[in-house]
């Protein structure tokens, strides 16, 4: 498990993350691989973990009845993939699928979230790096959104 702490540490979203407060999370942690053209997880589908992106892309998609699905970002080394994890009903609002081979670190939500709620200062110390991910997310989706349907 040494070898996950350290991948774990390296991360940007763990930068600085308290040594104790990145055990807990350790203890939840696993090595993923998807193959480009696997799906992570799908819209509606229970949000059970939520993953660290070490190398490849993911593309995040929605899905519309008749149509190929339509990418509105893709994520890389670095990022993290999932937030749906933090909120009830813990359900994915949309597909993830990578686009390359990539390798990521899985972190088992159901697991994760009951230590939160045991240690609170891991909880607020996960939502505040969570928040500004998802905030930015947001800011870009809407402009996206401008952009394809402002113009007439």
């Amino acid at each position: 498990m040494e070898g996950l702490e350290r991948i774990l540490s390296e991360h940007p979203f763990f930068a600085g993350f308290a040594a104790d407060h990145l055990r807990l999370v350790e203890g939840c942690a696993r090595n993923r691989r998807f193959d480009a053209g696997q799906y992570l997880f799908h819209e509606s589908e229970s949000a059970d973990e939520f993953f660290l992106v070490r190398h490849g892309r993911i593309a995040l998609e929605l899905a519309s009845p008749g149509r190929a699905p339509a990418v509105f970002e893709t994520l890389d080394q670095g990022e993290i993939v999932g937030a749906s994890w933090l909120v009830p009903p813990y359900r994915w609002a949309f597909d993830a699928r990578a686009v390359e081979l990539t390798r990521a670190i899985g972190i088992n939500a159901a697991c994760l979230r009951s230590k939160c709620e045991a240690d609170h200062h891991l909880g607020y110390e996960m939502m505040k790096r969570s928040m500004p991910i998802l905030t930015n997310r947001l800011h870009a989706t809407r402009l996206q959104m401008l952009d394809v349907y402002g113009k007439r």
